[in-house]
């Protein structure tokens, strides 16, 4: 920013004369000086989610010793160890990412999921994961899904992609009740119906829009 001391005016231009009187300007300021400086604060955050992951770890191999010196019956400090994983993708992924929110909620509901079932599989499987939180995860993004559509009417388009997924997904509390490792199959089957009903209705609703972003995104002709 520049400053005519005879008009007492400031420029906001970049020029070295007073576009009134044509005298020369003083600087006052740098223009690169108006905006915050995102790079120093990026540099902070980074910072800061390397002392949190060097914390984590100091942390979680003490309490590794003490679940082993303990004698404990579970391997509870294994659960604390994804606890503090997730943590780590919260500010790494959520805050630090460049993606957009859509795919920040999505992932990061997925992460969960996955870890609830990660811990009760080391700790002696009770089979709460995969009969529960894993159909009602996807139940839930599959609602989230379509608040999202509804919200972002003008693209909602761009979410077919991952109802697409979502229905991969639930192909998988269908898979752990046909070996038996799913003992109460009625939330899994409900989570592939809805997530197959939010397809279908989209592709039908859709229509020639739907198709065609079927169309872009596997790059059929």
């Amino acid at each position: 920013m520049s400053k005519c001391r005879k008009c007492n005016i400031e420029i906001l231009d970049e020029t070295e004369r007073c576009p009134l009187c044509n005298s020369v300007l003083v600087q006052t300021m740098e223009l690169e000086n108006m905006y915050p400086n995102v790079r120093i604060k990026a540099r902070k955050l980074m910072l800061i989610s390397r002392i949190y992951l060097f914390c984590a770890i100091l942390l979680e191999v003490l309490l590794v010793y003490i679940n082993v010196v303990t004698d404990s019956r579970t391997w509870w400090s294994i659960i604390t160890a994804l606890s503090f994983v997730y943590v780590y993708m919260l500010i790494r992924f959520a805050i630090l990412g460049t993606s957009g929110y859509k795919s920040k909620v999505i992932v990061l509901t997925l992460i969960a999921v996955l870890i609830a079932v990660a811990s009760d599989f080391v700790n002696g499987y009770q089979g709460w994961s995969v009969n529960y939180a894993l159909p009602s995860g996807i139940l839930l993004i599959d609602l989230g899904i379509l608040v999202l559509m509804f919200t972002n009417r003008r693209n909602w388009q761009s979410y077919m992609m991952w109802q697409i997924l979502m229905i991969l997904f639930s192909v998988i509390p269908l898979v752990f009740s046909l070996v038996g490792i799913a003992t109460a199959p009625f939330l899994g089957e409900l989570s592939f119906v809805a997530s197959v009903l939010l397809f279908v209705g989209t592709l039908i609703i859709g229509d020639r829009r739907a198709r065609t972003e079927l169309k872009r995104r596997f790059h059929i002709r």
